[in-house]
């Protein structure tokens, strides 16, 4: 299963994402798609393809999250499991 698609098809509702680093840690993110809020202008240079940007509830900043390193997300209650 793809899990950024779950990500991706959570219109704008909040959700849990676990997902490893860049430096091999494991991190458990509260977030949402959509939030435009805080945008500052200009363009973002990241490979959407790679990429999957979501808006940090609790860091009250924009994280991008490598697609393939997406451990679980859990949206609704239902929690989505890599390899499931």
């Amino acid at each position: 299963m793809d899990l950024s698609k779950v990500i991706e098809s959570s219109d704008g509702r909040f959700f849990t994402c676990e997902f490893t680093k860049k430096d091999g840690s494991i991190r458990t993110l509260n977030g949402r798609l959509g939030v435009e809020k805080y945008l500052k202008g200009g363009e973002c240079t990241l490979d959407r393809e790679k990429f999957v940007i979501v808006y940090d509830i609790q860091a009250k900043g924009y994280r991008a999250v490598n697609r393939e390193t997406i451990l679980s997300v859990k949206i609704d209650g239902v929690k989505f499991c890599k390899g499931e």
